[in-house]
C-alpha cells in the first residue's frame, strides 16, 4: 500500500508502515531526522499522487487548547483560520483512507468532533497527553498495552528551543499500533 504520511518530520510512522512491507514516505517542510523516505517540502503539491493512505499531522500551535490563551490574537489576525482551512484540506484530499491526528483542539468544534481519543499510556508508554484523532475510512485504534504510570510529561516541558518539535512527536508504541491496525 502507498502511504503518505503529511506532516511528519520524525520518521517515527513512516518507518513504522515500512517495516510492515508498505511504501510509506513521510512530507514536512522540515528535513527528516531519521532518513528513509521523505519528502521535504509542501504536502498540497503531493496529495494527487494517487495515496492508498494518508496520516496526516497538521501543525497545532494555532489549534490546541493548550494555547487558548492566545486564540483571541490567533482568531484576529487570521491565524487559526488559515490552520482550519489546512486541515479541511486535509480531510478533504482525494485519498480513501485517511487520519488525522492532533491534540485536543478547535477541529472539534469548528470541524468536527473526532473519531476516537487516544492516550500514549494505552500504547506502552506511561506518559498522558490526550490526542484526537479523525478517521475516514479506517477503525478505531485499539489499545495495545495499557501500562501505570501516567506522567504529564508533555505539559511540563520547560521552554527550550527544540520544545514544540519534541512535543509533537508521535510516541513508538501508537506509531507501531496505526501500522498493524491500519496496513
Amino acid at each position: 500500500m502507498r502511504i503518505l504520511i503529511a506532516c511528519e518530520y520524525s520518521g517515527a510512522v513512516r518507518d513504522a508502515f515500512i517495516a510492515r512491507g508498505h511504501d510509506a514516505v513521510s512530507c514536512d517542510i522540515l528535513p527528516t531526522e531519521k532518513p528513509g523516505p521523505h519528502i521535504e517540502g509542501d504536502v498540497t503539491e503531493v496529495l494527487n499522487q494517487g495515496w492508498d493512505m494518508m496520516v496526516a499531522f497538521p501543525p497545532c500551535t494555532h489549534l490546541a487548547v493548550s494555547g487558548a490563551r492566545y486564540f483571541r490574537e490567533k482568531r484576529s489576525d487570521g491565524r487559526q483560520q488559515k490552520a482550519l482551512d489546512f486541515v479541511r484540506m486535509l480531510m478533504d484530499a482525494p485519498i480513501d483512507r485517511i487520519a488525522i491526528e492532533n491534540p485536543v483542539s478547535v477541529i472539534s468544534s469548528h470541524i468536527r468532533k473526532p473519531d476516537q481519543t487516544i492516550q500514549p499510556w494505552q500504547f506502552g508508554h506511561g506518559e498522558t497527553k490526550r490526542t484526537c484523532l479523525w478517521l475516514k475510512n479506517l477503525p478505531k485504534l485499539t489499545p495495545t498495552d495499557i501500562v501505570e504510570g501516567r506522567e504529564q510529561r508533555i505539559l511540563g516541558m520547560s521552554p527550550s528551543p527544540n520544545r514544540a518539535k519534541e512535543r509533537s512527536k508521535t510516541y513508538q508504541g501508537i506509531a507501531n499500533a496505526m501500522a498493524n491496525q491500519w496496513g
